[in-house]
């Protein structure tokens, strides 16, 4: 008994430490915004991830543009941040600021993307999912949907430049390589946004005899396919039976879409990437442990069976 008291005092001493220690920490997150469901997800986890732990969280909002995160990374380095999370625009040009964060000694997190530089010691680790495994997903299953038929797919793409939209496209395209009967007719960057994927779909639409020649979508994103949901629907076809539906993300309004017979698939996207850079972040500060250069989070597709299930568990995540 005394031994079993004694290790639980030794546990709970742990965590009082481990709690202590991270009080003292504050990180700058600068976000890319909030253009879809998941991103304000996003968003929401790292706050209530942070309070848990009791890390001071500074977030900054770029509305989509770089030079509003080069200015809010600036911004970090000059308060003296323990450490700078980023949710960035594009994988390029992020070379120069990142300097300056290394010469002041503050590690850089990547949360959800990555980013190309000549040395990759300008960052500690990538929080992020297998993006191109995501997009192999969503083609597996259009693929076995539609048995051996003829299926002309339309893409909607993210932000061009995105390496998230760049990875899920080639996931996609490699998979349906080695099936002829599914071919990309159209493929346009819809901008992670639902007004913009609706106005993509509706291009994609007129220019496809009314929609007549399109078996399917695969939209980058659930945002974009529920733009895409709406523009079917205002043609006069049914989303989900007359052109099928695969996105990624995984947002309630994407199983309510299911739920409704008007979506068919979705590659889910678990929003909580600041959770485990948090916890790398601490054992860094804590013992100089260095954490691996990628952390990968799971992807996982859902059907409309699984809908009901999925959407009372994303309102329990705060979406």
């Amino acid at each position: 008994m005394l031994k079993k008291l004694t290790l639980t005092a030794m546990v709970s001493a742990a965590l009082l430490s481990h709690s202590v220690f991270a009080q003292d920490l504050t990180v700058g997150f600068s976000q890319i915004g909030s253009e879809s469901g998941w991103r304000a997800a996003e968003t929401s986890v790292a706050k209530s991830e942070a309070e848990k732990r009791g890390i001071t969280l500074k977030i900054s909002d770029a509305q989509q543009k770089q030079e509003n995160q080069i200015k809010a990374v600036r911004s970090f380095i000059a308060q003296g941040v323990d450490a700078i999370f980023i949710a960035q625009v594009v994988q390029t040009g992020w070379g120069p600021v990142l300097e300056e964060a290394k010469d002041n000694d503050i590690p850089v997190f990547l949360l959800d993307r990555g980013i190309d530089v000549q040395d990759d010691s300008l960052y500690m680790t990538a929080v992020m999912a297998d993006n191109v495994l995501e997009g192999e997903l969503a083609a597996k299953w259009l693929i076995n949907k539609v048995g051996g038929k003829p299926c002309n797919v339309v893409e909607l793409q993210g932000t061009v430049g995105a390496s998230v939209a760049i990875d899920r496209k080639k996931g996609f395209q490699d998979a349906i390589s080695s099936a002829s009967n599914l071919k990309i007719i159209r493929t346009q960057s819809g901008e992670f946004t639902r007004s913009k994927g609706k106005e993509v779909m509706e291009s994609f639409i007129k220019a496809e005899d009314n929609g007549k020649n399109i078996c399917a979508v695969f939209a980058h994103n659930d945002d974009m396919a529920i733009g895409a949901i709406q523009s079917i629907k205002e043609a006069g076809l049914k989303p989900g039976s007359d052109i099928y539906i695969v996105s990624i993300d995984g947002v309630p309004d994407i199983f309510k879409a299911m739920m409704a017979g008007e979506s068919n698939a979705t590659v889910e996207l678990t929003p909580n990437m600041a959770g485990p850079a948090y916890d790398a972040l601490i054992k860094y500060k804590e013992d100089g442990t260095v954490p691996p250069k990628h952390i990968k989070t799971e992807s996982k597709l859902f059907e409309p069976d699984s809908a009901k299930e999925q959407l009372a568990l994303k309102k329990d995540m705060g979406y």
